[in-house]
């Protein structure tokens, strides 16, 4: 018996290692990552209270700090093609890519960077993904998400996102996820 599997719905089972297509610029590696985030349905409508979002943090690959899904920029890749290989490689979701929320420039310990980040409406969520055995991703609300997160850039990247959805009332998104559930709905080619 043969069984036919769409290509959309599988997911490649190591990342890409190495640095041979990484991305420089003045001396400078160039990263991009997502803040995977979901919509939980509540009385109100609109996005006043921040705890009617949550966003997807994960865990370093040491465990030893939390943070959103980041990694290079390789030569081979636009930005968000590279953000959303990054976020299914380590925190294990796909969804739509939304525009930059900015970049940012810090210093690592073997680099400098520049780095930028884009929101992700999470529309998948995969039981098994490629860094989940140094991984471990807890979804949690802004508040919570500004406690554990301990890199400045991402704090301010987090801020701009909740900045960008205040505005939005949940009459208007398309994509609403019943906590406990990974069914979505929506359209995946809408902006």
């Amino acid at each position: 018996m043969t069984t036919m599997v769409s290509q959309e719905s599988v997911v490649a089972s190591v990342s890409r290692t190495g640095r041979d297509l990484q991305r420089y610029r003045k001396g400078r590696r160039q990263v991009v990552g997502c803040i995977p985030y979901r919509y939980i349905i509540g009385d109100q409508t609109s996005l006043g209270a921040n705890e009617e979002l949550e966003v997807l943090v994960i865990t370093s690959k040491k465990g030893k700090r939390m943070l959103f899904p980041k990694g290079g920029w390789e030569m081979d890749e636009s930005k968000k093609e590279a953000a959303l290989r990054e976020t299914i490689e380590e925190a294990g979701v796909r969804g739509i890519v939304e525009g930059k929320l900015g970049k940012w420039r810090f210093k690592g310990k073997n680099y400098g960077y520049e780095g930028y980040m884009f929101p992700l409406l999470v529309q998948e969520q995969f039981e098994i993904w490629p860094e989940q055995s140094v991984r471990q991703r807890t979804w949690m609300n802004v508040s919570e998400a500004r406690e554990v997160c301990q890199q400045r850039w991402m704090k301010e990247a987090l801020e701009r996102l909740v900045d960008r959805l205040k505005g939005h009332k949940l009459d208007d998104v398309k994509e609403l996820v019943v906590v406990g559930s990974v069914q979505c709905t929506g359209d995946a080619n809408s902006d």
